[in-house]
């Protein structure tokens, strides 16, 4: 971790060596006082200097906590992925339309909407192949799930035909072996 000093004012001059792929970053907390505060806050800054880019990528959190610079952003990135979370499973799901009218009935949707999203979470994390692992829950939905189907019978089978617009039989079949080779749960 590099703090500013008298003779790089603000952390701004380049690096002398930029290797591709790993950035130099500095952090830094100096107080600020915008125009309507009625007092000095802190302000963490974090730079990044990257091979190839004319000027550097400048973060700043205003904040109370008392960490070194480096602790407060990593702090702040993590509510952030919590956030993100948060977002997906709103924008994804829609748990934010609970529209019945007694607090039980919307409590039992809530409950059901959190359950998708760990299946959603569940078949990312463990059983779908590398191509479709950083997909949103968004796109699983569409893709995996919302999917055109027709329903065949034959003297004794029932076969399922899926279109194979964004999920090709060979993936399907790949994401069903991983399902089927599982680890059972303990009881």
């Amino acid at each position: 971790m590099t703090c500013w000093s008298a003779s790089s004012p603000y952390g701004l001059e380049p690096p002398e060596q930029l290797k591709p792929g790993s950035p130099v970053v500095t952090y830094a907390a100096f107080a600020y006082q915008a125009g309507t505060w009625k007092g000095p806050r802190r302000v963490v800054a974090k730079i990044e200097w990257h091979a190839g880019e004319l000027f550097p990528r400048i973060g700043f959190i205003v904040t109370n906590r008392a960490d070194p610079p480096q602790g407060v952003v990593h702090f702040y990135n993590g509510r952030g992925t919590c956030e993100q979370c948060i977002k997906e499973g709103k924008y994804a799901l829609e748990w934010m339309r609970l529209s019945c009218h007694q607090f039980e009935d919307n409590a039992v949707r809530l409950a059901l909407f959190v359950l998708a999203y760990n299946l959603g979470n569940f078949l990312r994390r463990l059983v779908l192949p590398a191509e479709m692992a950083r997909w949103s829950l968004t796109t699983l939905r569409e893709k995996l799930v919302k999917i055109g189907a027709r329903l065949t019978r034959h003297a004794r089978q029932l076969i399922l035909q899926m279109a194979e617009i964004a999920v090709t039989h060979e993936l399907f079949e790949q994401i069903l072996s991983r399902i089927r080779h599982l680890p059972p749960v303990p009881t």
